[in-house]
């Protein structure tokens, strides 16, 4: 997905590894990237999936979306003695990550009918180890993904910070993104009790108040904050604008 108007094509028969394609619901999958990339704009964590030892193990990491040059990747934050990253090493390893965000519960009058709102995406593919020379680079597009404008507030980074720290990369050519942001879809000839609530609660992700230091709160933590509070208003503006009966 290196070219912006690109499909994602998750059912690539030429793909090393098996098809992303999503087999029930199909209508809720996307091979739109700009719905990859607006999910992956919102994430903090991803949980990286990979297989040690004959044992399916999965990791959570820090992530961001960054670009080192060669096209949009996946960056996962660690250690340089972290699991994965020795089981990298110089070819990389197999891997899946998954970032998830649910956005909402959607409350019909039956449980069977009950669903939830979500937006997620599964990107499969072989993680590299970012290359020395571009590590600390990696480092401050993580943290500009997190804390958008707290480089210009902290110093810079040292060298030997740098060297206990490193970063994969996973290209995000092979993804899969499913999304359901609608109301409540349930069967008009159930018969169900009109007297019991049905609607969506709206989740999402808010900062609390920032937990004074010795000093005054930067405009970084400020922004956040107010930035995570817009995208949750707004999202919740958009279904409450949308409802309209869909199959859960």
């Amino acid at each position: 997905m290196h070219t912006p108007n690109a499909q994602l094509n998750p059912a690539d028969p030429t793909a090393d590894g098996p098809s992303l394609r999503v087999r029930r619901l199909r209508d809720r999958q996307s091979d739109d990237p700009a719905v990859l990339h607006a999910i992956l704009a919102e994430a903090h964590i991803a949980h990286v999936g990979i297989v040690r030892d004959g044992h399916p193990v999965v990791l959570p990491f820090l992530c961001a979306v960054g670009d080192l040059g060669d096209g949009p990747v996946l960056l996962l934050h660690g250690s340089t003695g972290g699991g994965l990253f020795l089981d990298a090493g110089a070819e990389g390893v197999p891997v899946a990550a998954t970032v998830t965000h649910l956005d909402g519960l959607v409350f019909a009058r039956s449980t069977h009918d009950s669903s939830a709102n979500y937006r997620s995406a599964m990107i499969a593919g072989r993680a590299t180890v970012v290359p020395t020379d571009l590590r600390a680079e990696a480092l401050w597009q993580v943290a500009d993904h997190l804390m958008p404008g707290r480089r210009a507030e902290v110093r810079e980074m040292t060298a030997k910070e740098v060297r206990a720290t490193q970063v994969l990369q996973l290209p995000l050519d092979r993804a899969s993104v499913k999304v359901r942001a609608h109301g409540v879809g349930e069967d008009a000839a159930d018969g169900e009790d009109h007297t019991v609530w049905a609607g969506v609660l709206p989740l999402a992700v808010r900062a609390g108040v920032p937990i004074p230091g010795d000093s005054p709160v930067d405009a970084s933590v400020v922004a956040l904050s107010a930035r995570l509070d817009r995208l949750a208003a707004d999202r919740e503006a958009r279904i409450t604008a949308d409802m309209r009966v869909t199959p859960v």
